[in-house]
């Protein structure tokens, strides 16, 4: 699988200069992370969001949101949102930040 590099530059403009944020390829696609724990991922055109499980059933009831159910197996916490759901700087903007909170309230992972 491919990912859309388009869709992962858009992702490094709004995280900035956050501390912490590094990438890596995952899932045939590309992840970022914040202290070694993903936050967000691009596979093909859609954004993989790490919602957490308590964000998770609200985020599934949004527009363009859908179940992450990679190798066909559904992933708790995690969603897919489609391309359509991220057209605007201001809907990734929201995703990112609404997984970069729920990333915050883990202990830091394996670096």
């Amino acid at each position: 699988m491919a990912y859309d590099e388009h869709l992962a530059s858009r992702i490094r403009a709004v995280l900035g200069r956050a501390p912490g944020i590094s990438e890596r390829k995952m899932f045939g696609g590309l992840a970022f992370l914040r202290n070694g724990l993903m936050v967000v991922g691009v596979l093909d055109s859609s954004l993989v969001a790490r919602v957490g499980k308590g964000l998770h059933d609200e985020s599934l009831s949004r527009a363009h949101v859908r179940v992450m159910d990679f190798n066909r197996k559904p992933m708790g916490g995690y969603v897919y949102v489609d391309a359509a759901g991220t057209a605007t700087d201001a809907d990734l903007a929201f995703w990112v930040q609404r997984c970069m909170d729920f990333v915050a309230t883990l202990p830091p992972g394996k670096r």
